[in-house]
């Protein structure tokens, strides 16, 4: 709390990322992008300098930190082997950095007064990129719906929504902002006909009900609240089904897209599948790439096994002279692809540990100890990271800029808590059933007071007055 710039480094290091873009071609001006992208380097590092320092060893920080510096350390020796474009690397690993980034400048002591700082921040944050990338797609890029649908879409959507869930499920806060902030996000999932936002959400509202109860009575409530707001997902439904017929028929085709299809097969989910085939089929075609990956920014196609399949939606020449080097669109297999077997499990695995280990403790420090102040910037940064495992089921959360930093941001800060609340909770509570006199007796209560098995007997009386007895000679 000592330093006065701190919420001016905190504000600039979320805030211009959230202007951030897809651009929709090559002609497309990229000056704005880097505009967005130095402040929000610059001011992560600044935090990461300036932050207080842990004086206690933490296991799950420990094995956090030593997992991410083995990833980025195994993307610089799969670029050593492979010599990928320099261009290409740098731009697929520029999330990657900034995810590292938002950890170690987050994953600090700091204070409460500061992270709710953080955290209002981050919600502003989210909410601006959440109009600004509506916005954009709508009237920057233009077209019909069909084809702006995935630019409508903010990359840290589920983000948001799991910061809105965490208020209304575990935190039990309602306010007419937020609830008119969480319909807007629903709005903008139905308008993208985008699938698997829509089952991340409803997991999202699961899991944050599954975080908040403690208890069977509390599990009962929990579902409840959770009920009420799956309610208002299917109300959001039928509105916009009543309102906009057209993006109905859509949704419909995309559901029944198998059944349409003479192959009985989903054109999309089969793209995806030529995708990860291919990468796979690149990776293990030597001991070198098993090992140690193609590297981020290498070129990958769609696998010709799956063209029968896609043969009504895609030409031949279009499906075999389609390429891409950016981040895949499924995390995990894309991690292989990039690191091989040595370090591309290290940041799924750091992920997925700090996930589980920081939702149990949350229920067991809930039960003993609810009134503890920072468990709920606690649960509420485990929603946001939950929410990188949801944003995967459709797409790779650590592709666009803004995702990285704000899931590199949650990494930091459950692990930061997780740490502390470990040792102001169950540290101390051992030392203290340990060495019972090492802290002062508390005054019992009065109904808890109990009269000692012997009383000394009480002194004689004094008399009224000095004359009552004759001085002794």
């Amino acid at each position: 709390m000592r330093n006065k710039h701190a919420v001016l480094w905190i504000w600039l290091c979320f805030v211009p990322l959230a202007f951030d873009y897809k651009a929709p071609d090559s002609q497309f001006g990229h000056g704005a992008q880097w505009l967005a992208v130095f402040p929000a380097l610059a001011a992560a590092a600044i935090l990461m300098m300036i932050g207080p320092r842990f004086t206690r060893e933490s296991r799950l920080r420990s094995f956090v930190t030593v997992m991410l510096a083995l990833s980025l350390g195994g993307s610089l020796v799969a670029q050593l082997l492979q010599h990928n474009p320099v261009g290409n690397y740098l731009r697929v690993i520029l999330p990657f950095l900034l995810f590292a980034l938002g950890y170690f400048a987050m994953c600090r002591p700091w204070h409460p007064v500061r992270i709710a700082q953080i955290q209002n921040a981050l919600y502003y944050a989210n909410v601006l990129g959440l109009v600004f990338t509506f916005l954009f797609g709508m009237f920057a890029v233009g077209g019909p719906l069909s084809d702006i649908r995935f630019r409508i879409v903010s990359p840290t959507m589920l983000a948001l929504q799991a910061m809105l869930l965490h208020q209304f499920i575990v935190a039990r806060r309602f306010s007419v902002w937020m609830v008119l902030v969480f319909l807007a996000t629903l709005v903008v999932e139905l308008l993208s006909v985008t699938r698997s936002l829509l089952l991340a959400t409803v997991l999202l509202t699961m899991f944050a009900a599954w975080l908040a109860a403690p208890s069977i009575g509390h599990l009962i409530k929990s579902a409840v609240r959770t009920g009420a707001a799956l309610l208002c997902v299917v109300a959001i439904a039928v509105g916009t089904a009543w309102l906009f017929p057209s993006i109905t028929n859509h949704w419909s085709q995309r559901i029944f897209a198998a059944q349409n299809s003479d192959s009985d097969r989903d054109p999309t989910t089969i793209t995806r599948i030529a995708e990860i085939r291919d990468q796979y089929d690149q990776v293990t075609a030597s001991a070198e790439t098993l090992l140690f990956g193609k590297g981020y920014g290498h070129v990958y196609r769609y696998s010709p096994i799956y063209f029968p399949y896609v043969r009504e939606t895609f030409s031949k020449a279009d499906y075999f002279d389609t390429s891409d080097w950016v981040a895949g669109h499924n995390f995990w297999v894309y991690q292989l692809y990039a690191e091989g077997v040595v370090f591309g499990a290290c940041m799924p695995i750091a992920v997925l540990a700090a996930l589980v280990a920081a939702g149990f403790a949350f229920r067991r420090w809930h039960r003993i100890a609810p009134r503890e102040p920072l468990l709920m910037p606690f649960s509420m940064a485990i929603l946001m990271l939950a929410a990188l495992p949801g944003a995967s089921i459709g797409g790779n959360p650590l592709g666009p800029r803004f995702s990285g930093l704000m899931y590199g941001v949650a990494l930091g800060l459950v692990v930061a808590l997780y740490s502390q609340l470990h040792y102001r909770i169950d540290v101390q509570r051992r030392r203290a059933q340990a060495d019972p006199y090492s802290h002062p007796p508390q005054r019992p209560r009065r109904h808890e007071r109990t009269e000692p098995a012997f009383r000394p007997p009480a002194p004689a009386p004094a008399p009224l007055t000095p004359y009552a007895t004759p001085e002794p000679r």
